[in-house]
């Protein structure tokens, strides 16, 4: 049974300080939490003591955090992390994984008396750093109550979605909305160039008609356009495209699993893959969609 705790005071630990979780775990530590952090790269966080183990880290905690590059990493380290982790503790899961490993690692938790909450974010590493990310959760109610005074204070919403691998369903759907739609962006910048269009102009259209959108209205593609984006920085990544690619191909495997017909998610995964292996898409923002639409032809 998940021990609900609220207030400051808690014992943390944070495993997988990159780039997402090195903020989130600063963030609680600076919210008065006794953090301990581990990461295999030795990487640290302001404020967040540091473990030699992710064993060290999950030990005789309240709550444990992994924020973990895939699902084959996650099982390896909920196997090392939940045998130490103390009764009534909980396991919060902020990594980007399929469905399947998510409710894996929740049995094994519930099965050692713990609660356990699939919790990816969005809002890439501005919001890790300024605490407005949005957690997507599945899992019990009680242990979403136990993680939510955290949520609080890493982000600015959490929404429960559902049982066990219900958080990672709602973020590989809305990523892979989010992948389809900024290449129709992207396409459509590029177009409006060919037909002579202001790209202000177009801007200035749709983003207050049908054609509105979050990839249009707040991170949109083209360099001086709306609000500042990745597009004003040479493209360095906000959400990187190799990111999106890994995403994608989550979409693409959960609807293999269930028999869904994702031909707009199937064709972006395809396009993304294309992107970053062959195309110098790696290491940019995926919103660089745009310069390889600008270059090229119809095939």
């Amino acid at each position: 049974m998940a021990l609900k705790l609220e207030g400051s005071g808690m014992k943390i630990g944070f495993i997988g300080l990159g780039n997402m979780g090195a903020p989130m775990a600063a963030n609680l530590a600076k919210a008065g939490h006794a953090v301990s952090g581990f990461d295999v790269a030795g990487t640290t966080a302001d404020g967040v003591a540091q473990a030699s183990s992710a064993a060290e880290a999950a030990a005789d905690k309240d709550i444990v955090i992994t924020m973990l590059p895939n699902g084959d990493i996650l099982r390896a380290v909920a196997h090392d992390i939940i045998p130490v982790m103390k009764a009534g503790a909980t396991l919060i899961d902020c990594s980007t994984v399929d469905v399947e490993s998510a409710r894996a690692v929740a049995a094994q938790a519930d099965a050692a008396g713990l609660g356990c909450v699939d919790a990816p974010v969005s809002g890439g590493i501005g919001g890790a750093a300024g605490g407005t990310l949005t957690f997507m959760a599945g899992g019990s109610a009680q242990a979403f109550e136990a993680a939510r005074p955290l949520f609080d204070i890493m982000g600015q919403k959490a929404v429960h979605c559902g049982d066990a691998g219900a958080g990672q369903a709602a973020k590989i759907c809305n990523n892979m909305i989010l992948g389809a739609t900024m290449i129709a962006t992207c396409e459509a910048f590029a177009l409006a160039d060919k037909l002579g269009l202001d790209r202000q102009k177009m801007f200035d259209v749709v983003s207050t008609s049908s054609g509105y959108s979050w990839t249009m209205n707040a991170y949109c593609p083209a360099p001086g356009v709306g609000p500042v984006s990745p597009a004003d920085n040479n493209y360095t990544p906000g959400f990187a495209a190799e990111l999106m690619l890994k995403d994608l191909g989550l979409s693409q495997q959960a609807a293999e699993a269930v028999d869904a017909d994702t031909p707009m998610g199937a064709r972006a995964l395809e396009l993304y893959r294309q992107f970053v292996e062959n195309e110098g898409g790696k290491g940019k923002d995926f919103s660089a969609m745009l310069p390889r639409f600008e270059t090229r032809g119809r095939d």
